[in-house]
């Protein structure tokens, strides 16, 4: 890697962390609202050491006859939240006087979308901390979007590249220029989140609780404003706005685009997003129509409940209304099994997504039919587009390692000494994106703050692979990515 490039590589670095100390007066904003002046100082001096750090690496300028191979991006793309995490982690370690170990971990967990938490006490916490914590998921959704439809196809990773069809094609029907199209995502962006504050409100929620909300569903992420997360609101309607909310949050950011665009099916007749919302309603009904069969509740009620807990976890927001895993042990294998689903690919949400299972199902019907025929030539195709040879090496090597990435997760979390249920539901949930676990511990009526340090920082990693979709990350330990 040349010297150039990793000026430009620090440039642009630089302007990542002077962003996040601007995105700093928000809370700042926000605690003089509230007249909690004793927490301004806190952000006032993270902002300071975020915006000198970055304005020393962008003052040098930036490398005129610089360019970013594909391999560069490598390092840019897991640098960028890495950097971000370390600087953004500061307010809590200055506010709640807790260890950089948690306050990195939290700060991680906000940034990947994952949702889980080692705070307690939100009900009576900062609201400068609780925006901050919001506003960590907000961003780092829309930079996930942005690295999905714009640097993960040219690295290979991700499965974007199977969706340039006529209904989401990124080069030339949704936007001509990569700037426009970076753009129209981020208005859809705000606008969804702009929506979702303006329903929650109405259905109960004060207005700082619903741009709290707005901002931690549409990204799929999880944080909230109290200790019972969604459960501390009784009204339906905000269930119910919160599961509609969760959904836009994950379904493919490009294929918005194209509907304001002209393409007014783009979404509809899209077979990642049928088989996303299929596979939502489904599961709720079925589950729900079980709960209402083993429980006190009636069916209506137990529809509400379930679809927003198969929803959160299904789309990998972790927010949650009650405790499952006291549903008895079916429900406790159920949501551990919807963990590794998650939502579409170009969305917030994390998990293994939902076309890799549309794509294997394909697969594995088309060897079916080749075995009956041998000699007939099958063209294997997912959502108008052939599947080559290059998707299903792709995919292959993406699951293979998605899955032992688990286990060696879940290995390393056993050794530390935590018990089986927590030690794999831990990793799975950190790898996915999720947020809470099952379990006693990390489930949705836990949280992490009791696990070993040691614990939390091989969980932070899990949540890193995860969000960069694993090889992203990977691929920086090989020796030949450094000798050249």
């Amino acid at each position: 890697m040349s010297l150039a490039a990793l000026r430009l590589i620090g440039f642009i670095l630089g302007i990542f962390l002077i962003t996040l100390a601007v995105s700093m007066v928000i809370p700042m904003i926000t605690l003089v609202v509230f007249e909690r002046n004793d927490d301004l100082s806190a952000f006032l001096w993270s902002s300071l050491i975020t915006f000198v750090c970055g304005f020393l690496l962008v003052v040098r300028g930036r490398p005129e006859a610089a360019q970013l191979r594909p391999r560069d991006m490598y390092l840019l793309t897991t640098g960028s939240w890495l950097v971000v995490c370390i600087f953004a982690a500061l307010p809590m370690v200055f506010i709640h006087q807790i260890s950089y170990t948690d306050a990195f971990f939290e700060t991680m967990s906000g940034i990947t979308t994952t949702g889980s938490t080692v705070l307690t006490g939100l009900d009576s916490a900062s609201p400068g901390l609780l925006i901050w914590r919001s506003m960590l998921h907000w961003l780092g959704g829309i930079g996930f979007i942005g690295m999905a439809v714009a640097v993960l196809p040219l690295l290979r990773v991700g499965g974007m590249r199977l969706f340039q069809t006529e209904s989401s094609d990124w080069s030339e029907k949704v936007a001509p220029r990569s700037h426009v199209a970076a753009k129209s995502i981020l208005l859809v962006y705000l606008g969804l989140t702009g929506l979702a504050t303006l329903a929650l409100w109405i259905a109960g929620m004060t207005p700082f609780e619903a741009v709290n909300h707005a901002m931690s569903l549409i990204s799929t992420g999880g944080f909230s404003t109290s200790d019972a997360s969604l459960g501390h609101w009784t009204q339906p309607a905000i269930h119910w706005i919160a599961v509609v909310i969760m959904i836009l949050g994950s379904l493919p950011f490009t294929l918005y685009v194209a509907t304001l665009r002209g393409n007014r099916r783009a979404l509809l007749k899209d077979h990642q997003v049928r088989g996303f919302l299929g596979f939502l309603i489904v599961i709720s009904l079925a589950v729900g129509t079980w709960l209402s069969w083993h429980s006190d509740y009636g069916w209506w009620d137990a529809l509400r409940i379930v679809a927003i807990n198969v929803t959160s976890v299904v789309t990998t927001t972790g927010i949650a209304v009650g405790d499952y895993t006291t549903w008895g042990s079916f429900a406790v294998l159920l949501f551990f099994y919807l963990t590794f689903v998650g939502g579409c690919s170009g969305s917030t949400a994390g998990g293994l997504k939902i076309f890799r299972f549309q794509v294997a199902a394909s697969l594995l019907i088309s060897s079916l039919k080749q075995l009956i025929h041998p000699r007939a030539v099958i063209q294997k195709k997912y959502n108008g587009h052939p599947i080559d040879e290059d998707i299903v090496r792709s995919l292959l090597t993406f699951s293979f390692f998605f899955t032992i990435t688990i286990a060696l997760l879940a290995l390393g979390l056993g050794l530390i000494g935590l018990d089986w249920m927590t030690a794999l539901s831990g990793a799975a949930t950190a790898v996915c994106n999720v947020g809470p676990g099952v379990g006693s511990i990390i489930g949705p009526a836990g949280n992490f703050s009791s696990l070993p340090d040691a614990a939390k920082w091989l969980l932070t990693i899990g949540m890193l692979l995860g969000r960069l979709e694993i090889l992203t990350v990977l691929v920086l330990i090989t020796p030949v990515f450094w000798r050249y």
